[in-house]
This record gives C-alpha cells, sequence and structure tokens, in this order.
C-alpha cells in the first residue's frame, strides 16, 4: 500500500469513497423510483397514476447520482473505467435504453390519449424491469471477474432477477409511506411478495464473492476478522426478518388506523441495501478489478486529482442540497395526478 501521507497515496482513497457514496444513493434513491415502476403493471389504472405522482419529483434527479459515480470513476480510474465499461458493454447499452425508454414513457404517458396510456405504461414498466435487470447482470459479472463461462452467466442472471426482487422491495416499502387505501394494502402484498427473491440475492453474493478469490475468502473468514465482521450478515438477517414481521402486522395496524409504523419497512429496506454494499466493498477493496487492479494503480496523477477534487467538493454539496430540498417541499402522501 503506498505511503498515505503523500496525494499519490491517500487522494485514490478518497475517490474511491466519493464514487462510493455516489452509487450507494444511486441505488437506494433510483432503486425506488424503478421499484415503482416494476411493480407498475400490477396496479389499476387508477393506482398506476397514483404510483407515478409519488415518484414524480424526483426520479429524474435520482439518476444524476449515477452520472456523478461514473464520471468518477472515468476521470479518477481512467484505466479501471476503460476495462470495466468495455467488459459491461452489453448490459451497460441495456440499461441506457431502458433509462432512456423511462423517461420517454414518463412524459409521454402525460399527454396521451386514453387508447394510447396503456402502451406508455407498459413502456414505462418495459424500461424500469429492462434497466434493472442490466445492472444486476452487471453486478454479477463484476463480481465474478468477467468470466462468461456457463455458471459465470448463470450467476449474473441470477443477481439480475434477485435486484429486480430488491429494487421491488424498495418501491413497495416506498409505497407503503406514500399511499393510502387499497394502494397501501396491495404495496404491503407486493413488499412481502419480494422478500423471497432478494434474501436469497443478497445470499448468493455473500457466498459468491469469499469464492471468486483467496483473498477475499481470507478477509472475511481469518481470525480475528470473522468475530468482527459476523455482525454484518447477523444485522442484515434481523433487518430481513424485521421487514417480515411488519409488513404481517401493517395491515391490522392500518385498520386500527395506527400510520406510524409505515416508515419502517422501507428504512430496514435501505439498511439492507447499506449493509450489502458495503460487504460487497470491503470484499473487493483495495481491487477495482478483483486481483488484478487496485485503486492505485487505477489512479489518475495525483495533480490531476487534486484539481478534479476542487470541481467535486462545489458539485457534490449541490447535488446534496438540492437532493434533500426536493424531498423536503414533496414529502407527504402522493395524491393521483391531475392535468388541466
Amino acid at each position: 500500500m503506498p505511503d498515505l501521507s503523500q496525494p499519490a497515496g491517500w487522494l485514490p482513497l478518497v475517490f474511491l469513497a466519493l464514487m462510493g457514496v455516489a452509487m450507494m444513493a444511486y441505488v437506494i434513491l433510483d432503486g425506488f423510483d424503478l421499484g415503482v415502476g416494476i411493480l407498475l403493471r400490477r396496479a389499476s389504472d387508477h393506482d398506476k397514476d397514483t404510483m407515478i405522482a409519488s415518484i414524480g419529483p424526483f426520479w429524474d434527479a435520482n439518476e444524476t447520482w449515477l452520472v456523478l459515480g461514473v464520471g468518477i470513476l472515468l476521470v479518477a480510474f481512467p484505466m479501471a473505467h476503460g476495462i470495466i465499461l468495455g467488459e459491461l458493454y452489453l448490459p451497460v447499452a441495456l440499461m441506457l435504453v431502458g433509462l432512456i425508454l423511462r423517461g420517454v414513457a414518463f412524459d409521454f404517458r402525460v399527454k396521451a390519449r386514453d387508447g394510447h396510456k396503456h402502451a406508455w405504461n407498459m413502456a414505462f414498466y418495459g424500461g424500469s424491469v429492462l434497466a434493472t435487470f442490466a445492472q444486476g447482470v452487471m453486478i454479477g459479472l463484476y463480481i465474478v471477474g468477467f468470466q462468461y463461462g456457463p455458471a459465470q452467466l448463470a450467476f449474473a442472471a441470477f443477481t439480475g432477477l434477485a435486484l429486480l426482487a430488491g429494487y421491488a422491495l424498495l418501491g413497495a416499502s416506498w409505497l407503503i409511506m406514500k399511499a393510502e387505501g387499497d394502494l397501501q394494502l396491495r404495496a404491503i402484498a407486493w413488499a412481502r411478495g419480494s422478500m423471497l427473491l432478494c434474501a436469497m440475492g443478497v445470499a448468493a453474493v455473500s457466498v459468491a464473492t469469499p469464492l471468486v478469490s483467496q483473498q477475499i475468502f481470507d478477509k472475511w473468514f481469518s481470525f480475528p476478522e470473522i468475530l468482527l465482521l459476523a455482525p454484518i450478515p447477523a444485522v442484515t438477517a434481523a433487518l430481513f426478518v424485521l421487514t417480515y414481521l411488519i409488513l404481517r402486522k401493517l395491515p391490522a395496524l392500518l385498520a386500527a388506523d395506527h400510520h406510524a409504523f409505515c416508515w419502517i419497512p422501507f428504512a430496514a429496506t435501505v439498511g439492507i441495501f447499506l449493509l450489502a454494499f458495503n460487504g460487497l466493498a470491503y470484499s473487493l477493496f483495495p481491487y477495482l478489478l478483483v486481483d488484478r487492479m487496485t485503486i492505485w494503480q487505477a489512479a489518475s496523477a495525483p495533480e490531476s486529482l487534486q484539481i478534479i477534487l476542487i470541481g467535486v467538493v462545489v458539485v457534490l454539496p449541490t447535488i446534496i442540497g438540492y437532493t434533500v430540498y426536493s424531498y423536503r417541499v414533496f414529502w407527504g402522501k402522493a395524491q393521483p395526478l391531475s392535468y388541466a
């Protein structure tokens, strides 16, 4: 490991942390609105409008975090950027197609005639599914070191399906907070139906990651690391159990007009994603490419990173500021859309 007292040592760590924050923010924030899109096909026409209204003020800005994360990868770690995006060319292209389709469908469904609105709703649903599945495939291929054997491709496909379930759980939990009445009860059922596959996906990634590298295996299962890291899977399992239990109780609580617990499933799901993300980050550190390239090997020159850091110091607080402001302004229960 380089001398961390020198810019060449600590600057790559700073940019790795910034990139991690950006990607984690994207997964959670865009994850719930992608999840709402994934669930759109199951709702009535009236409920579709309410679901879209619940994410309307946020969904486009949420994608800013993806741009920031990939931008940091490009400017701070250009060598890794070229390899990663080259290896993931097809799923990245499919993800972009899905995100573009979502954007077009979101705007066109607003003014579409009744006969065309269903098609745009399905386009929004299809774009959400395509973008999410592509992201899951990318995670799977990245974990297995971009190997394309049958077992590795099957694992990547499974992570794609599991991420669909994970985003659906996030989206359903979001709707539990934002919706009322029948849609809220439907969201509870959708959340319960997504939990098993989501949990299987987290477990599969947790098992597969140490198996792809002896170094990762040793980081998790050497003493005393195994004792220090044991709380991560334990707390993750506890959050799944908590989510399951509160989802079982919520219909009765809502019937008794107790709405104070509606935020718990979303908070617990966010906790699950945070723990899974941090567990994966710990496993891979200090590599950007498993057992192939460290962050210091991939980093730009220290002089370049110092200049880029000035821009990040300006841009990141701005993104955080308008994100917090928009969520504060548009907090509360979503109402059905209406257009003059």
